[in-house]
């Protein structure tokens, strides 16, 4: 194959800090090479209102050796996202500036609108149009929440609710409380309920779950060791196996989460409450399944940044 163009994004979010290496032919997008680290940036963000300096040099490590990767395979168009955490922070515009001096990487700061449109466009890009779609994407800082017909999105929100966050409002005896985890459910139905209002339809024909949360419940669910991307995408998760998971992990304390087949460590102290988001987001919208992706806003800033001009 002729390669027309490598593009490689690095997707600074509040929970995880990713890799893709993708390589656009026309008609085909193709990945090459995807890698996550959990780096937890957005601790303490939503008490303090500041990224750390622990968190910026640990996300800043991951980026050196990200840029050392993407050049090495010979990328040649590069764009850096940084979603919720930065977004939130009083210094986010400061570590921007930081990753330029650093690296000379010219990180964009998403917008909510920014960040629903492009995690539509990854996650619907290779499916047949199939009526209404919900893609959600439950972040470290965030919730996104997008509703779409074809590539045309016709609603967007984005949700003050992720799994950093939520987990530092709530969550804060190990294991939960069930009182905590009732006051984390009805926080976060709340929230979806005054962000859809203004979206009177029925349920979605689908629905699409990307990043973290929706992927570790499909390994957790096939006891999948080590992780296997091919069976995790496309994975159907019902309602009543979600639940199951959801009682089984909220009774663990963290030292036996850590083990749990399936479940990367980097995701055993947040995936509680990224479970509840989830189930609290099916029930608003009446599903009783969801379709798990690995193509997420990562994919999607490929697609966007191959489009752009040179």
């Amino acid at each position: 194959m002729d390669v027309a163009l490598r593009v490689a994004v690095v997707d600074i979010g509040t929970n995880s800090s990713c890799l893709l290496l993708e390589d656009v032919e026309n008609p085909g997008v193709y990945e090459v090479e995807r890698r996550t680290t959990v780096t937890n940036m957005g601790r303490g963000v939503d008490h303090t209102g500041m990224i750390c300096s622990d968190a910026v040099e640990d996300v800043c490590s991951v980026i050196a050796d990200y840029k050392a990767r993407y050049e090495e395979m010979g990328a040649e168009r590069v764009m850096a996202i940084a979603t919720s955490a930065v977004r939130d922070a009083v210094n986010g515009e400061a570590f921007i500036a930081e990753l330029r001096e650093r690296f000379e990487l010219d990180a964009r700061m998403l917008t909510g609108e920014e960040e629903a449109h492009l995690t539509y466009l990854g996650a619907t890009a290779h499916r047949p149009e199939a009526g209404p779609t919900l893609v959600f994407d439950i972040g470290g800082g965030s919730t996104e929440l997008i509703v779409g017909t074809g590539r045309e999105v016709g609603f967007h929100t984005s949700l003050q609710a992720g799994t950093i966050r939520q987990s530092e409002r709530h969550l804060t005896s190990d294991p939960p409380d069930p009182h905590q985890l009732e006051d984390l459910a009805a926080d976060i139905r709340n929230l979806i309920d005054r962000a859809v209002a203004a979206h009177p339809d029925g349920p979605p024909a689908r629905a699409i779950a990307v990043a973290g949360t929706p992927t570790s419940l499909a390994a957790i669910d096939q006891a999948l060791e080590p992780y296997d991307s091919g069976r995790v995408h496309g994975y159907r998760l019902g309602m009543k196996p979600i639940q199951r998971m959801l009682s089984r992990l909220s009774c663990l304390p963290l030292a036996e989460r850590l083990r749990v087949p399936g479940l990367h460590p980097g995701r055993a102290p947040t995936i509680v409450a990224g479970t509840v988001i989830l189930v609290q987001v099916m029930r608003a919208f009446g599903l009783q399944e969801i379709e798990v992706s690995e193509l997420d806003i990562l994919h999607g800033s490929a697609l966007s940044a191959a489009m752009a001009p040179a």
